[in-house]
C-alpha cells in the first residue's frame, strides 16, 4: 500500500488531485506497470534455487553432497547424489521457468496497450504501464478500462456508460455506471483539462461491490460510490466514449489486490510422506550409529592388530575418530531409502492424472462445448478419499435456467394447467402475440384465466405486472424496433421482467431518473425516485417511482420471510392465503418471491429522501446507515402476491446422488432457498426417500429451542420411531447427550435445518451436538444459509472430522464455501465463473462428479499407494544390502555396488516402470467403478497407504536385502569357475548380488502392475535391458583405457556373467524373495478376497465367454 509522505492520517485514505502529476507523486503511488512474473534472467538462478533448497530433502541431499566432497568420510564419488539432485532441480527449474515466461509473455502483452491519456490539454497515446494515478483517461466503446477510474463524463446522456464486468466477476450481463452530475458536464477537454478537483477515498483493497470516497471540487464536496467507478479489467460497451481520472493503478486496482495467491492446499498423503521421510531419516541415524559402533569396537579390537602394515589415515588418530566418520560415510551411503526421485516422481504422476481429468471425453459437455479441468496437480489422490460432499442447490443441482410457472395474485393462484389442452391430453401454450406484438416467443404459459385477467382489467394484476416491470436492475436492448434483449444480473430476474413484458407490462428503457415501459400498448415513463438495493442480508429490492399523475409508490419484492413481516396489519387475511399459496410452490421445488407496495406522500417522500440523502453522504458506517434508511420506508406495505419459479433439475442428477450414496459417501445441500423448495429438490433427487426412518427439521429461532430440538433428535433417533423435529415440543429438557450417542442410532435419517437455527447450532458450545446429529444423518439440507455460514459448516467438520470435504457449487457465494473445503469444484454455469476460478477441478455439469471420484479419484488413490508402497519396497531392498555388508567389511563404509550402479540405479533402471505403474495402473475398468460404488470405501478408510502398509513394505524389502546378500554371499563363498579360479571375490560378488536386485524388482512391479500398456512393457523389459547394455558399457575395456581411474569394474560383467554358477545364484535369490509374495496373494485372494478381486475376477470371465 502506497502511503501519503506527510500525513500520518494516510494509512486510512488516498488523496488523488486531477491532472497534477507533481502533486500526486510526493504519494509514491504505485504505477499501472503490473508484474506477476516471479523471476528475471538475473534473478532466476539465485531465486529459484533458494526456493527449492526451501524443501526440506533438497536441502538433505544438497548436505550430502558436501559431506561427499570430504574425502576422509565418502567412500561415493560425488556425482552420485549430485546427478540425481541436477536432474531433480533441473526438471523442476525448467518448469518453473517455462510458467513465468508466459507470465512475463502476458504481463508484456497488457503493460503495452494503448490508453488515450489527457495531457496539458492534448491526448497522447501513453502504453498502459506509463499511466499513472491522477491522469484523465478517454476510453472508447469497446476498449479494456485501463485503472480503477472515476467515472467524469459519457457520450451518453446523464454521464451513464455501460460495462461488462466478466474479467472481474465472470458475469456477462452489462451494468450501468453514472458519474457525478457535477463533473457529467465536462464533455470536451478543453473542460476536463483545467478540471483540478481532489478526490479522498479509501486506501487499495479487495472489495469489488464497495468504494468509499468523496470529491473536493469548488468548494464543495460529492459523496463516491461504487456507481462512480469503472475498474480495471471492465470492458466498455455501448458507450461510444466516457472520461475517467485514475484513483488506482497497476497492482493497488482491485483486479489485482484479487488476484493473490490461494490457499495451498495438501493431500492426507502428503502429510504422512512427510511424516514417513522423517522416521526414514531416524531410521538411518539409527543404522548410522550400530554402524559406527561396530567400527569402533571392530577398529579397537581387530583393527588395531594391522596398523604396522595398514594404518589410519590422517587426521584419524584413534579408533573414536574413525567412528565418527564412519557414521557420516554410512549417512552418505545408505541416504538412498529416501531418494531424492520420490518427489519429482509423485510430480509426474499427478501431473499425467490431470491430464487424464483433461482428456476425459466422458466429462465433456458438448452443450457449452467445455470440457473438465483440474485447475490444480496436487489434490488428485485426495479425490478417491471424500466422505463428505457439500454442494449448492441453484445453478450446481439444478440449470439456473429459469422460468415463470406461477404466481400468486390478490389470493387467487395462477398458473396451474386448465382446460385449454387438445384431445391427445397435451397442453397449449398460449399464443401472446395477438394481444402483445412486443411478447417474447419463447416464454412459455399455459393458464389462459391470468391472460384474461388482464384483459379485462383487473387492477390487482395490472399492479402486480408493473412492479416486475419497475422493480429490478435489468438492462434492455432494442436491436430493432419491437425486438428487445435483457441482460439481467440474475436469470431470476430476467423470468420475471420478462414474463411481465408477455402480460403486457413491457420495460422498455432505464435513464438514472426515469424507467420507460409500455402497458398495454401504451407508453409510460415513470421518474426513478431512489432504488433500494438487494443484498444478501436484506434478501429484498425496492424501488421508489412516481409515475405520470404524480402519485409517489414503493414496490418491493423479496423474499417472504423478510417481506411478510413489513406488511400492514390489514393484510392479514391475504397473507394467510399467500402464504398457503408460497408453501405448495415451495413443495413443487419452485423458487419463491413475494411482492407489496406502499403509497407514499410528498411529505413521507421529502422527509425520507433527505435521510437517506445523509446516509448517502455519511464517511463513517456508511452502509449501516443507509440500511436503516431503507429499513424505516420498507414498513406497513400492502401485499400483492407471490411469484413461483421453475429451476429444473440438471440431467442425470438423481442417479449422481444415489451412486455417491452407495459409495459411503453424505451429501449435504447448503442453499440460500426456503426450506420447502429445498426439502422438495431433495425428495427430486433422491437425497431423501420415502424409505427414510425419519426427516428431522430443525427451526429453532432460539438457542434453547435448537438445543431441545436437536435433543429431541439424538432421543428419537435412538427409539427410531420419533416423529421429527418437532418432537422437542413433547419432551421437556431431556439430559444432554454424550457427543457419541447418535453414533449408535440404526436406520436412515435426515436433517433438515433453517438458517437462523443453523447460526445458533454453529456456536461453540452446541457445535457437537450439531455436528454428532449432523454426521449420523444420511442426508443434510441447510436452508437459508449465507456464503459465510456455507464456510462456516465446512470448517466445522473439517475440525471434528477426519475426513476428506469436497465442496461444490457454481457461483461467487460459493467461492468461501469452495475455498474452505479440502477440495473445491467449480460448475461452470449461469452465474459467471468466479467459483471456477476459486477451484481445484471444474466441468460444467453436477453428474460429471461421480466420474471425477470413483473412476478419476480412485485411480488415482490406487496408483499413488501402489506407487509408495513399491517404491520405498525398492529402495530399502538397494540400500539395506550396504547395512549387511558392513559386518563383513570392518565397518569400513565399503560400497557393495559399483558406484555408477548406485547413482543409476534410481533414475535410469527403475524410475520409469514404477512411473508408469503410478500413471496407467487400474485394478478394474472405468465402468466397474462406476457399477460397483462400494469400490471406493477403502480410499475413505485410507486402508491402501497407511503406516501398517508402509512397515509391511519395508519388511518386504528389508527381507529382500538380506536374501540379495546373503544368498549370493553364501554360494560365492565356496564356488569355483570352470578354470577352477574361486569366485568369492569382491567384484564378482557386487555383480552377482546388482543383477539380482534389478531382476527381483522388475519381476516385482511386473507382479504389482494391474493393468498393461505399450508404456508399461516398454518401461519394465526397457530398464532391464538397458542394465545389462550399460553394465556391459561401464564394464568395458574402451571405458578404462580413456578413464582408468574412474572405472574399476573393468571385465567383472563380462567375467561374472558368463558363469553358470552366477546365474543359478540370480535365480534361486529370486525365487526365495518372489515365492513368499506370489504364495501370500494367491491365498488372500482365494481366502479373502477384497470386492476389487470380486469384480476383477467376474469382468476377466465375462471377457472369457464373450
Amino acid at each position: 500500500m502506497h502511503q501519503h509522505k506527510q500525513k500520518p492520517k494516510n494509512k486510512e485514505e488516498r488523496r488523488v488531485r486531477a491532472n497534477d502529476r507533481d502533486y500526486n507523486e510526493k504519494f509514491q503511488y504505485a504505477s499501472n506497470c503490473i508484474m506477476t512474473s516471479k523471476y528475471n534472467i538475473i534473478t532466476f538462478l539465485p531465486v529459484n534455487l533458494f526456493e527449492q533448497f526451501q524443501e526440506v530433502a533438497n536441502t538433505y541431499f544438497l548436505f550430502l553432497l558436501i559431506l561427499q566432497l570430504i574425502p576422509q568420510i565418502s567412500s561415493l564419488s560425488w556425482f552420485t547424489t549430485i546427478v540425481p539432485l541436477a536432474l531433480v532441480l533441473s526438471i523442476t527449474a525448467v518448469k518453473d521457468a517455462t510458467d513465468d515466461y508466459f507470465r512475463h509473455k502476458s504481463d508484456n502483452q497488457v503493460n503495452n496497450r494503448q490508453s488515450q491519456v489527457l495531457i496539458r490539454g492534448l491526448l497522447q497515446n501513453e502504453k498502459w504501464m506509463n499511466v499513472r494515478v491522477g491522469d484523465i483517461i478517454k476510453l472508447e466503446n469497446n476498449q479494456f478500462v485501463a485503472a480503477d477510474l472515476l467515472l467524469l463524463s459519457s457520450s451518453e446522456p446523464h454521464g451513464l456508460c455501460y460495462i461488462e464486468t466478466a474479467e472481474l466477476d465472470g458475469e456477462t450481463n452489462m451494468k450501468v455506471r453514472q458519474s457525478v452530475s457535477v463533473t457529467s458536464e465536462l464533455g470536451d477537454q478543453n473542460n476536463l483539462a483545467s478540471f483540478d478537483g481532489e478526490v479522498v477515498c479509501e486506501p487499495p483493497n479487495n472489495k469489488l461491490d464497495r468504494f468509499c470516497g468523496t470529491l473536493y471540487w469548488r468548494d464543495k464536496k460529492y459523496t463516491l460510490t461504487n456507481q462512480n467507478m469503472l475498474l480495471r479489467g471492465c470492458v466498455l460497451r455501448n458507450t461510444e466514449a466516457c472520461y475517467g481520472l485514475v484513483i488506482f493503478a497497476g497492482p493497488d486496482t482491485k483486479l489485482m489486490q484479487n488476484s493473490g495467491r490461494t490457499k495451498f492446499k495438501r493431500t492426507s498423503i502428503d502429510r504422512l510422506m512427510n511424516t514417513l521421510v522423517l522416521w526414514i531419516f531416524g531410521f538411518l541415524v539409527c543404522m548410522g550409529v550400530i554402524l559406527a559402533v561396530g567400527n569402533a569396537v571392530w577398529e579397537r579390537e581387530v583393527g588395531s592388530l594391522f596398523q604396522s602394515y595398514l594404518p589410519w589415515d590422517p587426521p584419524v588418530d584413534n579408533f573414536l575418530f574413525s567412528a565418527f566418520l564412519s557414521f557420516w560415510s554410512y549417512v552418505i551411503i545408505l541416504n538412498t531409502v529416501v531418494p531424492i526421485s520420490l518427489y519429482v516422481s509423485v510430480e509426474v504422476i499427478r501431473l499425467g492424472h490431470s491430464y487424464f481429468i483433461n482428456w476425459d471425453q466422458q466429462m465433456f459437455c458438448s452443450q457449452c462445448n467445455t470440457a473438465a479441468e483440474a485447475r490444480t496437480t496436487t489434490l488428485n489422490e485426495e479425490l478417491g478419499q471424500v466422505e463428505y460432499i457439500f454442494s449448492d442447490k441453484t445453478g450446481t443441482l439444478t440449470q439456473n435456467i429459469m422460468s415463470f410457472n406461477k404466481c400468486s395474485i390478490n389470493g387467487q393462484t395462477y398458473g396451474k394447467y386448465t382446460h385449454t389442452h387438445t384431445l391427445s391430453g397435451r397442453f397449449i401454450r398460449l399464443d401472446f402475440t395477438p394481444f402483445n406484438p412486443l411478447a417474447d416467443p419463447n416464454f412459455c404459459f399455459y393458464d389462459d384465466t391470468l391472460l384474461e385477467s388482464v384483459k379485462v382489467g383487473d387492477s390487482h394484476t395490472h399492479e402486480f405486472f408493473r412492479l416486475l416491470s419497475l422493480c429490478h436492475t435489468v438492462m434492455s436492448e432494442e436491436k430493432s424496433e419491437g425486438e428487445l434483449v435483457y441482460k439481467a444480473q440474475s436469470p431470476d430476474e430476467g423470468a420475471l421482467v420478462t414474463a411481465a413484458r408477455n402480460f403486457g407490462f413491457v420495460f422498455r428503457s432505464r435513464t438514472p431518473g426515469t424507467i420507460t415501459t409500455t402497458e398495454i400498448g401504451r407508453p409510460v415513463t415513470y421518474t426513478l425516485l431512489a432504488i433500494l438495493d438487494f443484498n444478501n442480508i436484506r434478501k429484498r429490492m425496492s424501488v421508489i417511482v412516481r409515475n405520470p399523475e404524480g402519485r409517489i409508490r414503493l414496490y418491493c419484492k423479496g423474499a417472504d420471510t423478510v417481506l411478510l413481516e413489513r406488511l400492514h396489519p390489514c393484510n392479514q387475511e391475504l397473507m394467510n392465503i399467500t402464504s398457503d399459496h408460497l408453501n405448495e410452490y415451495a413443495a413443487d421445488g419452485l423458487r419463491t418471491l413475494a411482492l407489496a407496495y406502499r403509497d407514499l406522500s410528498e411529505d413521507e417522500w421529502e422527509a425520507w429522501s433527505e435521510s437517506h440523502r445523509c446516509a448517502d453522504k455519511a464517511t463513517n458506517c456508511r452502509e449501516d446507515r443507509l440500511a436503516a434508511a431503507y429499513e424505516e420506508i420498507e414498513q406497513d406495505m400492502m401485499l400483492l402476491g407471490a411469484t413461483a419459479i421453475e429451476d429444473k433439475l440438471q440431467e442425470g442428477v438423481p442417479e449422481t446422488i444415489a451412486v455417491l450414496s452407495l459409495a459411503n459417501i453424505k451429501i449435504w445441500v447448503l442453499t440460500g432457498d426456503k426450506q420447502e423448495t429445498a426439502v422438495n429438490i431433495g425428495y427430486s433427487c433422491k437425497m431423501l426417500t420415502d424409505n427414510m426412518t425419519e426427516v428431522f427439521i430443525i427451526r429453532g429461532h432460539t438457542v434453547q429451542s435448537v438445543r431441545q430440538d436437536f435433543r429431541s433428535v439424538s432421543l428419537e433417533g435412538q427409539e427410531g420411531d420419533g416423529t421429527g423435529g418437532e418432537g422437542g415440543k413433547q419432551l421437556q429438557c431431556p439430559p444432554p447427550p454424550p457427543s457419541n450417542l447418535m453414533d449408535n442410532i440404526s436406520g436412515e435419517f435426515a436433517l433438515v435445518i433453517n438458517g437462523h437455527s443453523l447460526a445458533h447450532a454453529l456456536e461453540a458450545d452446541m457445535e457437537m451436538e450439531f455436528v454428532s446429529t449432523a454426521c449420523a444423518c444420511k442426508a443434510v439440507i441447510c436452508c437459508r444459509v449465507t456464503p459465510l455460514q456455507k464456510a462456516q459448516v465446512v470448517e466445522l467438520i473439517k475440525k471434528h472430522k477426519k475426513a476428506v470435504t469436497l465442496a461444490i457449487g457454481d457461483g461467487a457465494n460459493d467461492v468461501s464455501m469452495i475455498k474452505s473445503a479440502h477440495i473445491g469444484v467449480g460448475i461452470s454455469g449461469q452465474e459467471g465463473i468466479q467459483a471456477v476460478l476459486a477451484s481445484d477441478y471444474s466441468f460444467s455439469q453436477f453428474r460429471f462428479l461421480q466420474r471425477l471420484l470413483l473412476v478419476h479419484g480412485r485411480w488415482s488413490y490406487l496408483r499413488m499407494c501402489r506407487f509408495l508402497c513399491y517404491f520405498f519396497y525398492k529402495n530399502f531392498a538397494f540400500t539395506m544390502v550396504h547395512f549387511w555388508f558392513g559386518f563383513f567389511c570392518g565397518f569400513s563404509a565399503q560400497t557393495v555396488y559399483d558406484q555408477y550402479f548406485i547413482t543409476l540405479y534410481n533414475i535410469v533402471y527403475t524410475s520409469l516402470p514404477v512411473l508408469a505403474m503410478g500413471i496407467f495402473d487400474q485394478d478394474v475398468p472405468d465402468q466397474r467403478s462406476l457399477e460397483y460404488p462400494k469400490l471406493y470405501e477403502p480410499g475413505q478408510l485410507n486402508l491402501l497407504f497407511n503406516k501398517r502398509e508402509f512397515f509391511i513394505c519395508i519388511a518386504q524389502g528389508i527381507y529382500t536385502s538380506v536374501v540379495l546378500f546373503f544368498v549370493p554371499c553364501a554360494v560365492l563363498s565356496d564356488a569355483t569357475q570352470s578354470t577352477g579360479v574361486p569366485l568369492a571375490d569382491y567384484q564378482t560378488f557386487a555383480v552377482t548380488t546388482a543383477t539380482a536386485l534389478v531382476i527381483v524388482v522388475s519381476v516385482q512391479i511386473a507382479l504389482d502392475t494391474g493393468f498393461w500398456t505399450v508404456f508399461n512393457h516398454v518401461f519394465v523389459w526397457g530398464s532391464l535391458g538397458s542394465y545389462f547394455t550399460i553394465m556391459f558399457a561401464l564394464h568395458s575395456q574402451t571405458l578404462f583405457k580413456i578413464f582408468p581411474n574412474q572405472f574399476h569394474f573393468v571385465g567383472s560383467a563380462q567375467s561374472t556373467l558368463l558363469q553358470p554358477v552366477v546365474w543359478l545364484t540370480i535365480a534361486l535369490a529370486t525365487a526365495i524373495c518372489i515365492v513368499p509374495v506370489l504364495a501370500f496373494r494367491f491365498l488372500k485372494v482365494d481366502l479373502k478376497p477384497q470386492l476389487s478381486d470380486t469384480v476383477r475376477k467376474h469382468t476377466q470371465t465375462q471377457r472369457f465367454y464373450h
